[in-house]
């Protein structure tokens, strides 16, 4: 399954919980915000100055390796 920007912090992290220092790295910390259960990962990314598009690759990537 291909993580998209509609899809919640949340739902990626059930998704695979390695994809978290992902998200750390890229400089989302907000793992455990109450907002990551609702605001989507597009969202989330703005909010915190990332591309999410490059992020998305980079998770994408990820998955596509296991």
């Amino acid at each position: 399954m291909a993580v998209t920007k509609e899809m919640t912090i949340a739902q990626i992290i059930r998704l695979d919980q390695n994809i978290i220092p992902i998200l750390l790295e890229s400089g989302m910390h907000c793992i455990g915000c109450p907002s990551a259960q609702g605001e989507s990962l597009e969202e989330a990314a703005m909010v915190h100055g990332i591309n999410p598009d490059e992020l998305i690759d980079k998770i994408n990537a990820y998955l596509a390796a296991k």
